[in-house]
């Protein structure tokens, strides 16, 4: 029960208070690591892959045995189990991102539009039509929902403090070192394959509840049909289903690191608008607020 009353917490500070504008730990520690990257990262072969994995555990080790430590501390620890899970969800921040991508095209910006959508894609931005924009846009939110959202509160709920500490960290080290590029293939392979194994079980709840709130048949026929096309055997589930759930047209080509990527089409019916980028913000919103319902009745029922 405690656990549950320290997701509601958590998430009504999200809501109410977003992520810090200064000082955000996440924020220090990406600079931690690619400090440590120069410092570490030799070239390509198995060298690097081991100096990657070293890489990995200085990184994240630490800081979740310090959680641990602080989540059990008598009288406050709960107080900064809180403050952990609160940094670790990034709900609001999401949803104003892809606001601002909103506002933009509705208000025919295509410059703005696209500035806003290289803040939350990995993509290049700089030749993107509207739609294209909107499409990267409505990609973000479904997937990030599940990273940044979902995922969080699974290890959360699963393993308290130290687990959203080495959820966090390991994803925010895949976001930074996770890329099939020539630099960071062998560097960035513990942080990738480590950050798909926790990643598991949560994108595939992550893709349930995109299905059970929105077009439930159409989301469930996507995943089953399309996610093992996907290249990320976590991305697949979640965006399937969620292009399912809204109804819409994901994937396709798309321009990375100066070269169009060839990408699977996900979804079905028409490509996303800017309403459609609402839509997917609604839905991550709506899987929130369901997870931490459910957490609340297995807490009273196991009280």
């Amino acid at each position: 029960m405690i656990s549950s009353l320290i997701l509601l917490v958590a998430v009504l500070m999200d809501q109410a208070l977003g992520e810090p504008r200064r000082w955000h730990p996440l924020v220090g520690f990406g600079r931690l690591a690619s400090w440590l990257e120069m410092r570490l990262h030799p070239g390509q072969g198995r060298s690097a892959r081991l100096r990657g994995m070293i890489g990995l555990m200085v990184l994240v080790l630490p800081p979740t045995l310090l959680a641990a430590w602080l989540a059990a501390l008598p009288g406050i620890g709960q107080l900064l189990s809180v403050l952990m899970l609160y940094l670790a969800i990034g709900a609001r921040s999401l949803a104003e991102h892809a606001e601002a991508v909103a506002k933009a095209l509705g208000a025919g910006d295509l410059p703005l539009a696209r500035e806003r959508v290289g803040r939350i894609v990995s993509r290049d931005t700089a030749q993107l039509d509207g739609r294209a924009i909107a499409r990267a846009t409505v990609e973000s939110v479904l997937e990030n929902g599940s990273d940044a959202v979902f995922a969080a509160i699974f290890w959360f709920l699963l393993l308290g403090a130290p687990g959203v500490v080495l959820y966090r960290l390991a994803n925010t080290l895949d976001a930074m070192w996770g890329y099939r590029t020539a630099r960071y293939r062998d560097f960035g392979w513990a942080a990738a394959r480590f950050d798909d194994v926790l990643n598991f079980i949560p994108a595939r709840l992550t893709a349930l509840s995109y299905a059970l709130l929105g077009k439930t048949r159409s989301a469930l026929h996507c995943w089953r049909a399309q996610a093992q096309h996907w290249y990320s055997p976590n991305a697949g589930p979640v965006m399937a289903a969620g292009a399912g759930a809204l109804e819409v047209r994901l994937g396709g080509p798309a321009p990375y690191h100066g070269q169009m990527k060839a990408r699977p089409e996900l979804g079905l019916g028409r490509v996303p608008m800017a309403e459609d980028i609402r839509r997917a913000v609604q839905l991550v919103q709506r899987g929130t607020w369901l997870w931490v319902l459910l957490a609340l009745v297995w807490g009273v029922l196991h009280a």
